[in-house]
């Protein structure tokens, strides 16, 4: 079983976030995903500085997968998305279907994102005549939706692509033309100031009662829990999973992966570090479950 870092999430300064995956060149990761997926204003790092530094990082013997952007609004952002898939010496995360497109066009295999909507065996099906080598279910696919879909593709005759399910990190539920984070701070989105670079792991929001409830992250809302699934390893194992997902925190990351490592290697279920994990039950995602 493979531990992959996913995209950051977050918009961290500059060179956090360089001196970030320094560090991470020398974690037991099998892949890592770059690129911004959540606002294309998000320009700490330029395109041709995600494309460097995967290049940077395949030296350390890591797969490196570039990530689009789950929401393509302008041109603007179109032609980023075209120079990642002409320039990018490897595999896409199409997290849009004009990434697929793209992809398929020039022959580059892509990951499907969790943000692709796959449901059902069929869909499954066209996106791998179209080059599709890995897929990552959408948040809302707990063990029961991925199973029947996973047991529909071996009935019909077809490969199962690679399997990669989220297992650590805060889940991304939506993404809006609006942004959140400018709403919350009551400034136009047009002329945010970059303000949710303050807020590295999320801005959190509470109920009325003071409860915590979701993270606002720019034009996407979070889970407020933080999911692990550490625990449920022999299932993962059991439902064919061949990639581990474990999203970028902004204190603890090396903890994060060293833990997993030990776990994948281990026969028994490691403790969970993490409280939530309601969605892969088909529950509510901030219970307890399991």
């Amino acid at each position: 079983m493979k531990l992959s870092l996913g995209p950051l999430q977050y918009f961290w300064p500059r060179e956090r976030t360089l001196a970030f995956y320094r560090e991470a060149a020398d974690w037991p990761l099998d892949i890592v995903y770059l690129g911004e997926t959540v606002c294309s204003k998000r320009r700490e790092l330029s395109t041709g500085d995600w494309i460097a530094l995967a290049a940077e990082l395949a030296e350390s013997g890591k797969q490196v997968v570039l990530s689009s952007l789950a929401l393509i609004e302008a041109e603007s952002e179109l032609g980023v998305l075209k120079r990642l898939v002409a320039e990018g010496q490897g595999w896409i995360e199409a997290n849009d279907l004009s990434a697929v497109q793209l992809c398929r066009e020039r022959g580059v295999p892509f990951v499907a994102g969790p943000s692709l909507n796959v449901y059902n065996h069929v869909a499954l099906r066209l996106l791998m005549d179209d080059g599709l080598v890995r897929w990552v279910p959408g948040v809302e696919q707990g063990h029961a939706l991925i199973r029947e879909l996973r047991d529909a593709v071996l009935a019909a005759g077809q490969a199962m692509p690679e399997l990669e399910v989220i297992a650590y990190g805060r889940l991304p539920l939506s993404y809006s033309a609006r942004c959140f984070t400018a709403r919350a701070l009551d400034v136009p989105k047009d002329q945010c100031g970059f303000r949710c670079i303050d807020y590295p792991d999320g801005l959190p929001l509470a109920t009325r009662e003071g409860k915590p409830f979701l993270r606002i992250n720019g034009i996407q809302i979070q889970g407020e829990e933080i999911v692990d699934l550490g625990p449920e390893l022999p299932q993962l194992r059991e439902l064919g999973v061949d990639v581990l997902r474990l999203y970028p925190q902004a204190e603890g990351m090396a903890g994060i992966v060293a833990h997993y490592h030990l776990a994948r290697r281990s026969l028994q279920p490691p403790p969970r570090i993490a409280a939530r994990n309601g969605y892969w039950y088909g529950e509510a995602g901030m219970r307890a479950a399991g």
